[in-house]
């Protein structure tokens, strides 16, 4: 009996334990509640919201962009002096060349296209001296036309007054000629009435004759000095033309070197251009660097092997290049990306922990920000937003490289985590708030 009511307490006992949680299902629910109220504070959480993109490094300003070097007249590479990967400074020379065209085979060439001009120039010089020789000369024709113009009015004024004279004294012969022929007419008669002696009359006639002779001498000195003065007459007009036509042939001649002058001086010009050339073109036989930086690729190579004008010789990547990242972002994102917007960034070789909502939380990110929005799309269709480094957050490593890849994401409002859940949800845009920073320029839209 007493066994009995052993078993029944035992049996009770078991019995009750079957209805009690096991302890292990206990420890399930209470980590399944602390999980929920860990996530429900979780919701709680600031988030700050951010617009994502990819992009990589490009150099920052247009002269530190990968270049390549040309060769600017066709040649052949006599001697290389750098190789691939080798750090050049601002005029150092990268290669020579020599000259493949004929005409440029002279190695005297500068200096004998320098004697050349030197020639010339004398043969202007000469000619100058002419024309101002033959400007005196023209002087004195014209001062020796004034005198002589001069010499020859005086010489017919003078021959005028001598004709008015011998008219004068022709004009008196013939008044005594007649008075003589009148008297010996008179006498003739007197004498065929025997009023008059025969000598009388002889001597009446001899005077008649003297008179007639005085009278033709007087009219040929009268003709005579008519025809001086025409002569006289004529040596002016001749003296003129003789001066002008000697004064017109130096002005020809005058003009003539002047024009000789003229295409001398353009000979000049044009034997000063091809000497600036040549100087220019012997400087293009040594290949400089433009500036410091390293080689990256030779894209010719050995030695004696010919280069047309143009043809690149060597491409150069600048040592102090300023980097800048180009993310892409959608154009529904645009409108919150302006100058000034702060940027954290990952850079492809580099381990990083991120928490885009928690930057501060997160490791191996960058901060950068925004310089300039593009107003175009590139040809993938999203908008490059460039980035530069932070001035107030930790610099960017130094042995970045232009091209390498980078993720990064622009820094937004703050919000709740369960807020940015529902927006996701939504498909609705990111909250946007300009930064409170005093340098910092960015504007609300």
């Amino acid at each position: 009996m007493k066994n009995n009511s052993k078993q029944t307490v035992v049996e009770s006992l078991y019995t009750l334990s079957l209805l009690n949680t096991p302890k292990k299902y206990t420890y399930i629910r209470n980590w399944l509640i602390g999980v929920f109220i860990a996530l429900i504070c979780v919701l709680f959480l600031p988030w700050q919201q951010s617009i994502q993109g990819k992009g990589k490094l490009s150099p920052l300003r247009p002269q530190d962009r990968p270049q390549v070097i040309p060769s600017v007249i066709a040649g052949r590479i006599d001697k290389w002096l750098v190789q691939e990967g080798q750090l050049v400074k601002k005029g150092d020379t990268i290669c020579v060349i020599s000259e493949v065209k004929d005409k440029f085979f002279d190695p005297k060439l500068i200096p004998r296209t320098n004697d050349q001009i030197g020639s010339k120039q004398d043969a202007v010089q000469a000619k100058r001296d002419k024309i101002i020789s033959t400007e005196r000369q023209i002087q004195a024709l014209r001062d020796g036309l004034k005198f002589k113009l001069q010499q020859s009015r005086n010489k017919v004024l003078q021959m005028s007054f001598k004709v008015k004279g011998e008219k004068a004294a022709y004009e008196a012969a013939k008044v005594n000629a007649k008075m003589a022929q009148d008297q010996y007419t008179r006498l003739d008669e007197l004498y065929k009435k025997g009023l008059a002696s025969l000598t009388e009359l002889q001597n009446r006639n001899s005077k008649t004759q003297e008179a007639n002779a005085k009278l033709i001498e007087a009219e040929n000195k009268f003709n005579s000095v008519q025809n001086e003065l025409i002569n006289a007459e004529i040596e002016l007009n001749s003296v003129e033309a003789d001066y002008i036509d000697k004064i017109s042939k130096a002005e020809s001649i005058i003009n003539e070197t002047t024009g000789d002058l003229f295409e001398s001086q353009a000979e000049i010009s044009k034997m000063q251009v091809e000497l600036s050339n040549l100087e220019l073109r012997s400087g293009f036989y040594v290949i400089r660097a433009p500036q410091n930086g390293y080689i990256v690729k030779a894209f010719k190579s050995g030695l004696g092997e010919l280069i047309k004008e143009g043809e690149d010789l060597v491409s150069i990547v600048p040592s102090d290049a300023k980097l800048a990242v180009e993310l892409y972002v959608r154009a529904m994102d645009l409108p919150l990306m302006e100058p000034g917007v702060k940027v954290r960034v990952q850079f492809d070789g580099w381990p990083a922990l991120v928490f885009t909502g928690w930057p501060n939380v997160g490791v191996g990110t960058f901060g950068g920000v925004v310089q300039t929005v593009d107003r175009v799309n590139s040809t993938n269709g999203l908008f490059r937003v460039l980035v530069i480094p932070d001035p107030n957050t930790e610099p960017w490593p130094d042995l970045l490289r232009a091209g390498s890849g980078v993720y990064g994401w622009a820094m937004l409002k703050n919000v709740s985590v369960w807020y940015e859940l529902w927006r996701q949800f939504n498909g609705f845009p990111p909250d946007f708030v300009s930064s409170l920073e005093p340098n910092n320029t960015a504007k609300k839209k």
